[in-house]
């Protein structure tokens, strides 16, 4: 007899499971706690954002968003940032997210969101914000000297 396969869960129902074991008082196992080694420099965060919308293959049916949590709970926090990390969101702050994904996407990250969201006792906030590429390009990166105007290419010089 050919053992079982388990069936793969979903984020909600592995946040589920979480919830189930307890989640007050966790530590993050394995990791050091605020540990962002791993977040490219603000300069190359920049370039990310401004490659997404200037993608020449971008298509036309995606839409821009940004992904931003205050979440308390180290073990919550880290699953949500490794699920939107999985889903194609690029990580712009330590609890920022921009993606560039199909409608359809959008309102899967947004239900398994809300559905975790609700899932435990929290002062805890996610928010969910569409963005126009307009705005994007109008971004200004204050508290580090990088041009964005030079990166998105939209600085008019005049030579004499």
């Amino acid at each position: 007899m050919k053992p079982r396969k388990k069936a793969e869960l979903t984020f909600p129902d592995k946040m589920r499971k979480l919830v189930r074991a307890g989640i007050s008082g966790s530590k993050t196992i394995n990791r050091l706690p605020n540990d962002y080694s791993s977040i490219p420099d603000l300069e190359k965060r920049v370039r990310q954002v401004i490659g997404l919308i200037n993608n020449p293959q971008r298509l036309a049916t995606t839409m821009l968003f940004f992904v931003m949590y205050d979440i308390e709970n180290n073990k919550v926090r880290n699953h949500v940032s490794k699920y939107l990390l999985r889903n194609g969101c690029t990580r712009i702050q330590r609890s920022i997210f921009l993606a560039d994904l199909n409608h359809e996407k959008f309102e899967s990250i947004r239900s398994d969101l809300t559905e975790v969201q609700a899932l435990y006792n929290n002062q805890d906030s996610i928010l969910i914000v569409p963005i126009s590429t307009d705005y994007i390009q109008a971004m200004k990166v204050i508290g580090k000297s990088i041009d964005i105007d030079i990166i998105i290419k939209s600085k008019n010089t005049l030579f004499f």
